[in-house]
């Protein structure tokens, strides 16, 4: 059976590419909803319509487990999709706390980028609530950012310029840690290395959420210990071409 990975586009392969690093012998299938990507621009209750159609054809596919690889999907749908399925569906959140924590230390800031929809959700703000004591964390939405990635752009001057552009309302030299809180940003961490000072480190819940599907499989005993890793393409259009567009996304992040 296949670990599924779900995104509305082909932002959340980042996170597929963490479980094929992790778990070298599972057999994979992606699932992006590209009849409806981007999320983060979308109403919620737009996404969670979307969301729950998408992960109906999934589970039809007979998978073991659901990573939700999208941090917007999950701050709209994840406890709905628990409640109605009995498979481990595993969703993703901005790395907050493990980018505090980095700073503890030295005090400094912490600033999340994300898209402006899972910025708005009550999820976001109960985390940041919970665990910002000391009011460190600073929020950046980066819209057009989804785009970018989409069109498979992820290295010229107009990205440059778009951060750029973006972090001068901000004193970078106050910040300890940066947190990629949407799974096509990591695309971007070459770039965000060159444009920020070099003491900032760059975080995202790639490894954390690959971590839990883990110890899930592994309760349930459904790890599996042999075999090569394959992963299948889907796409709510049955787009060919899209197809090809996610297989490239793969091979840029194994280069």
């Amino acid at each position: 059976m296949k670990i599924a990975f779900f995104d509305s586009g082909i932002g959340g392969i980042t996170v597929l590419n963490e479980a094929m690093r992790q778990l070298p012998h599972e057999q994979y299938l992606y699932f992006a909803d590209t009849l409806h990507v981007p999320y983060g621009t979308k109403s919620k209750e737009e996404v969670q319509q979307f969301v729950e159609r998408a992960v109906d054809t999934i589970i039809k596919l007979d998978v073991k487990a659901l990573v939700i690889a999208c941090n917007t999907a999950t701050s709209i749908a994840v406890t709905k999709l628990r409640n109605t399925y009995d498979i481990p569906i595993i969703g993703m959140e901005p790395a907050v706390k493990p980018a505090l924590e980095m700073n503890r230390s030295t005090g400094k800031r912490v600033l999340v980028l994300a898209t402006p929809l899972t910025l708005k959700q009550s999820k976001y703000a109960e985390l940041i609530s919970r665990i910002d004591d000391h009011k460190l964390v600073d929020s950046l939405p980066l819209p057009e950012l989804v785009q970018f990635c989409e069109d498979l752009n992820f290295e010229s001057k107009e990205i440059i310029d778009y951060f750029t552009k973006k972090f001068s309302e901000f004193d970078l030299r106050l910040f300890g840690t940066v947190v990629l809180g949407c799974t096509h940003y990591p695309f971007y961490k070459d770039i965000l290395r060159r444009i920020l000072p070099s003491a900032i480190q760059i975080v995202d819940g790639s490894a954390g959420t690959v971590k839990r599907l883990t110890q899930l499989l592994k309760d349930k005993s459904q790890l599996e210990e042999t075999g090569t890793t394959s992963v299948t393409f889907m796409c709510s259009n049955d787009d060919q071409a899209y197809i090809r567009k996610m297989e490239i996304a793969l091979e840029t992040l194994k280069k």
